[in-house]
């Protein structure tokens, strides 16, 4: 154990040496005229020109978090050579569901247009999330209103994702002020649906790569079996992986850069862009 801990710190160091951080480039200014940011990560020395680029959006419960807290996951992407995008975006009650989603549409496009500038490949763009990251990046691409181009996202990756049947669960336990959920969401059914990314599978939709934590939080499990039942009509061989870790754990693995998620969502990117 003395020696362990001086280990992982040398590690981590190791790791951060091996890549670069570009921060708090603007990519756009929300409704309220506030500018919002990203992070990119790319790898010191590249082994391709033009490397896979993963657009990561950090969760929260839709009315916490910050992309600054998630280093670890952008530069434990970057060493294996796939550049990382980390967005900010407005939160609840200062934004409902629908502008952040415009936001973090507006992240994708802005990779779409950019991140040649950083060396990475706008055609080969995979989108992730944890938790409410992850409702938010399924809903921005599948759903046409926000603007993404069918084909333009290659991979959607999603980790212990919430909302993705926000109907079914709203028509259960309506919305309060608790949790921030009535600006969140509103008290309207129509925008249930509209929220829902379950309503927006279809058969030009990007492949799934879908974890969910075992020990997760009884909603997600429920609106994960809703969603793969859904997706299956379309992609049938899709199988969830599913890990013995509760909810936040979920994210917090990759925070060791020799996490086997790692690498099978580097290989899941490899297989889908052969």
């Amino acid at each position: 154990m003395r020696y362990f801990l001086p280990l992982i710190c040398f590690l981590l160091i190791l790791s951060s040496c091996s890549t670069k951080k570009f921060k708090n480039i603007t990519y756009e200014n929300s409704v309220q005229g506030k500018p919002l940011q990203l992070n990119v990560f790319v790898p010191r020395k590249a082994k391709v020109e033009k490397m896979p680029v993963l657009l990561f959006v950090h969760g929260g419960n839709w009315n916490s978090g910050n992309k600054n807290i998630y280093g670890f996951f952008g530069r434990n992407f970057a060493k294996k050579n796939v550049i990382t995008v980390i967005p900010s975006y407005t939160l609840s009650p200062d934004a409902n569901y629908d502008q952040m989603t415009q936001e973090i549409a507006s992240a994708i496009k802005w990779v779409g247009t950019t991140i040649e500038n950083y060396g990475g490949n706008a055609e080969k763009l995979f989108v992730t999330g944890h938790s409410a990251g992850g409702h938010l990046v399924a809903l921005a691409t599948m759903n046409p209103k926000y603007g993404v181009k069918s084909g333009s996202v290659s991979g959607i990756i999603l980790n212990d994702a919430a909302g993705l049947d926000m109907n079914h669960y709203l028509e259960n336990y309506p919305p309060t002020t608790e949790n921030d959920y009535l600006s969140t969401w509103t008290n309207n059914p129509e925008e249930w649906k509209k929220a829902s990314p379950i309503n927006f599978l279809n058969k030009e939709m990007p492949p799934f790569l879908i974890y969910v934590g075992k020990k997760t939080y009884p909603s997600i499990k429920v609106a994960n079996e809703r969603f793969l039942n859904e997706v299956r009509l379309y992609q049938k061989d899709v199988n969830p992986i599913i890990l013995n870790k509760r909810h936040i754990p979920m994210i917090l693995q990759y925070f060791w850069p020799w996490n086997d998620r790692i690498d099978e969502i580097v290989d899941f990117i490899s297989k889908v862009t052969k």
